[in-house]
């Protein structure tokens, strides 16, 4: 195991790219992007409860999923219906997840997971995305090999000091953390994925807030596009934003 402390100032770009940042933009919304955020946290739920059951007790992805909607203050009888439209009861199209890889302008690598349930249509959406803007599809593992699968907690630290900032790391360490960096107001702890649910709860036993759980792609070397670069891609991240079926996409951009 290694740990490695980072601080570092997230840009404009990676923010688009943080749980955080679509959580918060849920809660204050327009009611059209609100209901956008709302579908993409109901195909989690869906996908969620179709693999290993509706329990969440007993279900740590459909917990999670649940946690995700209820902190962008997604309504209970919507997430309800997510959980019901897994079991058969009510409208129960066929949705798989499905993970895209990419080429964007300045050779930026790009990961994208959707849910879809017409993955024939889905594949020429995110074709026609990535082209319009300057990139291109790549085939499986093109992208993927410079990418790591971890589980990742974030922690909101506007109001701690830094004792207890240093106790929070020394407990996430001692739980078995691989990694640790504090970008802005957040700490990321990264961890196997096999390990997550097991440090969440440690760490929650030890009455430390997790705002955020869940299974990212990490990038191992990042690539600075310049400022013309990056307003392509800008637009880029934008569509897939807008598009119901992206649930996440991870990059490369330093």
């Amino acid at each position: 195991m290694y740990v490695r402390i980072q601080f570092v100032v997230r840009n404009k770009i990676m923010s688009k790219h943080s749980h955080w940042a679509k959580i918060k933009h849920g809660k204050g919304a327009t009611d059209a992007k609100r209901g956008m955020i709302f579908t993409k946290l109901g195909r989690a739920i869906t996908i969620a409860a179709k693999e290993k059951g509706p329990n969440p007790e007993f279900n740590f992805k459909l917990r999670l999923a649940i946690e995700a909607a209820r902190s962008a203050n997604m309504p209970r009888e919507n997430i309800e219906r997510a959980i019901l439209r897994a079991t058969g009861s009510e409208d129960s199209a066929s949705l798989e997840e499905l993970l895209y890889e990419g080429v964007l302008p300045g050779g930026v690598g790009v990961i994208i997971e959707v849910t879809s349930d017409n993955k024939n249509r889905t594949t020429g959406e995110i074709k026609k995305i990535l082209s319009e803007y300057g990139g291109t599809f790549a085939a499986a593992g093109a992208v993927r090999w410079n990418f790591s699968r971890l589980g990742v907690l974030e922690i909101k630290l506007p109001l701690l000091d830094s004792k207890l900032r240093e106790e929070i790391e020394f407990r996430a360490i001692e739980a078995g953390a691989e990694d640790i960096k504090i970008e802005d107001d957040t700490m990321f702890i990264y961890i196997k994925p096999d390990e997550l649910e097991r440090v969440k709860s440690i760490l929650e036993k030890d009455n430390i807030k997790i705002d955020f759980a869940g299974l990212e792609w990490l990038a191992r070397d990042k690539v600075s596009p310049d400022a013309e670069t990056r307003s392509k891609l800008d637009k880029l991240f934008e569509a897939l934003d807008e598009s119901e079926e992206v649930g996440e996409y991870y990059t490369n951009l330093s």
